[in-house]
């Protein structure tokens, strides 16, 4: 997440073992000679794993510091007094709470009045320990589906050792216990909602034929209560080649609305509404985020300029789209945010009376609360504490109650809370770590295109500018998802604590300047997210922050990816990298479980005008036996039913039998994330914090 003692017995050790005996890493046909790799439970691949987790683990938990950092990070994940957060269903707030003694969890509630008070009056709804002991499975939960207004029956999602795929079922959480007889989905990466209390909808896998080759549901049935479900009938079907159908819904002003979504790509859905005769399409862009509701509008984030009604709505813009008007054949839309220049929407929550939004100004966040005025919005800034990370955590629409955190890179997170009339903290984390003396400032350089990309730096206030400062750059870039200055227990244990200097990149393929800056490094355009990440690093040494033998970077999911082409194309930057739930193998991504889902991102690789292009940064295709590499961490997950295992494992091995080292750790179970338990999430960070101090300390 080393040099290896021996590097020439290790790669001679693994010379004998399955699939590696050859230096050529091509079959005799000319094919991956690492395909196996991609069976994910064979017992070979899973061997293979075992050996690279135990070379790894004898160069890495064998140092003083990994205990140190295992023992340390364990007991901020048990902490008793971590902020809890409201998790509002009705009158009530859920949580989930993972220690020592509750190792997958309990599902527990408390009045929301007792939790604005600060009382420990939890009450355990479902211990997932016991039901994992009873059901020989390692239930990971994932959120529940709630039928109102009464909130007392729920689709309880759960899944096995933290998959993407999850069972579903019926839950009553008065009775603490899953509903006899009642609905029960069995494991997929599908969804369901309520249509009332008799019928649900539900996309889910239903055999041949019926799921897309991304991996996620093709068709979608009504449920009847006590009926089976194979004759639950069809109401929507797309294409296998489409990304999906996915489902939801929820109960506004006592009606329950139902949506099903048609998504063709990852960025292209059309969305549909139940009606008394049948679903209906809703007449908005495909390309649109849907941001939740506000009464009964549907809150709607442009990624497109939008001409409709003879106005026209820049993309990046917030709408309303009244529902009830759109039923009646003529939808009110009205505009309620657009940013001006360096700005973007963060999140939207919504209360009875308002909604709050959070936006970015130059990545430092910002806080507004929204209320209707005539046939208008009206706006009161909220004041937040400084420059930093401003986080929605929750609202209640049938009360004013909404909550946020705030936090920055040395600034713990606060809770607070709102009731419409007053703002006020109500919970401030532990300093989990020592920050005296840390500053974070905001820096930016010119890409190579000359775009002007900022980055924030967290580091000693007594930093040498002499080039020896250990400095990790992170960076995602992608998927309009922004990466911003927020606390980080593990981060600062683990790097800055010890005088690291920790670099936040807000490099384009983000969504830290709204669509545009996504868009821009989409497809074709990737390669600008690599030149972003890039110049940081470069324009890092010509400060004379770093230099090459005391820089790392590292990424995680597209962010692997991103870790694994710093590897590949510059080499020279770095003395370590790690490279998290990766994507490497760009020519087989969109074969592997839901990469088909991502071909609006990064291209269709069988189609060779985008080959064209993906194939020069694709790690996989990129790595070569006379090119002197830094010796990299590879994180991946058994479990991991996103982004497959495969493409870790796949370069790892291709890596090894070019001669190069390399470390390697895998989870068994983690799904994603890589961890699904507190002890092997603290296992997992000891790993990539040893990793990086044995290679970058000074």
């Amino acid at each position: 997440m080393k040099q290896l003692t021996n590097i020439a017995a290790v790669i001679m050790l693994l010379m004998i073992l399955p699939g590696c005996g050859s230096r050529n890493n091509k079959s005799a046909d000319g094919t991956d000679g690492f395909l196996w790799l991609e069976e994910v439970e064979s017992e070979k691949s899973l061997d293979w794993a075992r050996e690279q987790n135990r070379l790894s683990d004898e160069v890495l938990t064998t140092r003083p510091e990994y205990t140190e950092l295992r023992d340390r990070y364990l007991e901020v994940f048990n902490d008793r007094e971590r902020i809890i957060y409201p998790g509002i269903v009705g009158d009530m707030s859920y949580n989930l709470w993972q220690d020592e003694k509750n190792e997958r969890g309990l599902w527990r509630r408390m009045p929301r009045k007792d939790y604005l008070a600060g009382r420990d009056t939890w009450e355990t709804v479902l211990d997932l320990d016991i039901l994992s002991a009873e059901e020989g499975r390692k239930w990971v939960y994932g959120g529940a589906t709630w039928l109102g207004p009464g909130n007392r029956y729920c689709l309880l999602h759960l899944s096995d050792g933290g998959k993407d795929e999850s069972v579903i079922r019926e839950f009553d959480a008065v009775e603490k216990k899953f509903v006899g007889g009642g609905f029960s989905i069995p494991e997929s990466k599908g969804s369901a909602t309520w249509i009332d209390s008799d019928h649900i909808l539900v996309a889910t896998n239903y055999g041949p034929g019926t799921m897309t080759s991304s991996g996620y549901p093709a068709v979608a049935r009504i449920w009847t209560r006590g009926e089976d479900p194979a004759n639950a009938v069809t109401v929507h079907r797309t294409d296998t080649a489409n990304m999906g159908i996915f489902v939801n819904g929820g109960e506004v002003n006592g009606k329950q609305y139902v949506f099903l979504n048609e998504n063709v790509g990852f960025y292209e859905s059309s969305m549909y509404i139940l009606t008394p005769d049948g679903f209906k399409l809703i007449d908005i862009p495909k390309d649109v985020e849907e941001r939740g509701m506000f009464r009964e509008q549907l809150l709607l984030y442009l990624q497109s300029d939008w001409n409709t009604g003879g106005v026209v709505y820049n993309r990046g813009t917030l709408l309303s789209y009244d529902l009830p008007s759109f039923l009646s054949g003529d939808p009110k839309i009205t505009k309620i945010y657009e940013p001006g220049d360096r700005e973007s929407l963060g999140g939207v929550m919504a209360t009875r009376d308002f909604m709050v939004i959070s936006t970015m100004e130059n990545v430092q966040g910002k806080l507004k609360i929204i209320r209707p005025d005539g046939d208008g919005w009206s706006y009161e800034a909220v004041e937040v504490p400084g420059i930093g990370t401003v986080g929605l955590a929750g609202a209640d629409e049938k009360s004013n109650d909404w909550f946020y955190t705030f936090s920055n890179p040395v600034t713990p997170t606060t809770l607070f809370y709102g009731d419409g009339k007053q703002v006020k903290p109500i919970k401030k984390q532990k300093d989990y770590f020592n920050a005296q003396g840390v500053k974070v400032d905001q820096y930016e350089v010119i890409s190579k295109d000359g775009t002007k990309i900022p980055y924030f730096i967290v580091y000693p206030a007594d930093m040498a500018y002499d080039g020896s400062n250990p400095v990790l750059v992170y960076g995602y870039g992608g998927f309009n998802s922004s990466t911003r200055p927020g606390y980080s227990a593990i981060t600062g244990i683990g790097w800055i604590e010890k005088g690291g200097v920790y670099v936040i990149a807000n490099i384009r393929g983000g969504g830290e300047f709204g669509p545009a800056w996504h868009q821009s490094a989409l497809r074709e355009k990737r390669q600008n997210a690599y030149d972003d990440f890039f110049a940081v690093a470069d324009d890092l040494i010509k400060r004379n922050i770093s230099s090459p033998a005391h820089m790392g970077a590292y990424g995680w999911s597209n962010g692997g990816l991103l870790a694994g082409v710093a590897l590949t194309q510059r080499p020279d930057l770095w003395n370590a990298v790690v490279i998290g739930a990766p994507l490497l193998d760009m020519k087989r991504y969109n074969k592997l479980l839901a990469g088909a889902s991502w071909m609006d991102e990064y291209g269709n690789p069988d189609v060779p005008e985008d080959w064209e292009f993906i194939s020069k940064y694709s790690p996989y295709q990129n790595v070569h036996k006379d090119v002197k590499y830094p010796e990299p961490l590879f994180i991946t997950s058994t479990k991991d039913d996103r982004v497959h295992p495969g493409h870790a494992r796949k370069m790892a091995a291709k890596m090894i039998d070019m001669g190069h080292p390399v470390l390697y750790h895998e989870t068994i179970e983690g799904g994603h994330g890589a961890a699904s338990t507190n002890a092997q999430e603290a296992e997992m960070w000891a790993l990539m914090y040893t990793y990086l101090d044995m290679k970058l300390a000074k």
